[in-house]
């Protein structure tokens, strides 16, 4: 596979853009060994009605993961999203040892990746993740411009993120 970041992330993207259409915050998530999809998860209740702070893309994903029940060496998956994951998505891709992440574009209010995992706990401490960062950017960030500029959508209206993402 020629570009396997690029690939993957078409795919999240995708995930992203029927997200889009449902009303919700257009964030696609892929996890993927070399070559094949194994899990994937968007983002849901960020609409108007019950909306919580739980159900991330990333941490669907890692359930359909887990629901697999198959024996996989997580540490050689990758986990794909089209936004940077928060504290607590980086913060459970590295409990459960994917130590590659790649994303498409950055979350300058709530993004996790840049954590010094070196100043945590033994637990974290020990964790090797390398972060890719941008990967079809423009793509995912045209996305985000659509949500943030449709007045129905309301999730984060007002928000650094929304301002930092209509200012480009």
């Amino acid at each position: 596979m020629p570009d396997k970041n690029k690939h993957f992330m078409e795919t999240a993207i995708s995930l992203a853009e029927d997200t889009l259409k449902e009303g919700e915050f257009p964030v696609g998530c892929v996890i993927a060994d070399s070559s094949n999809v194994l899990a994937t998860g968007s983002r849901i209740h960020s609409s108007n009605i019950g909306v919580n702070e739980v159900d991330h893309a990333e941490i669907i994903a890692l359930r359909r993961l887990a629901d697999r029940r198959e024996p996989l060496d997580n540490s050689k998956l990758t986990i794909y999203c089209t936004l940077e994951p928060c504290l607590m998505c980086f913060g459970a891709i590295i409990l459960n040892n994917i130590s590659n992440i790649v994303f498409a574009f950055e979350d300058v209010m709530g993004g996790g990746t840049g954590c010094d995992l070196k100043k945590l706990t033994p637990l974290y401490k020990k964790s090797s993740v390398t972060v890719v960062p941008g990967v079809l950017r423009e793509k995912s960030l045209a996305l985000f411009k659509s949500f943030f500029s449709n007045p129905a959508n309301t999730y984060w209206k007002g928000s650094f993120l929304a301002d930092y993402t209509l200012g480009l």
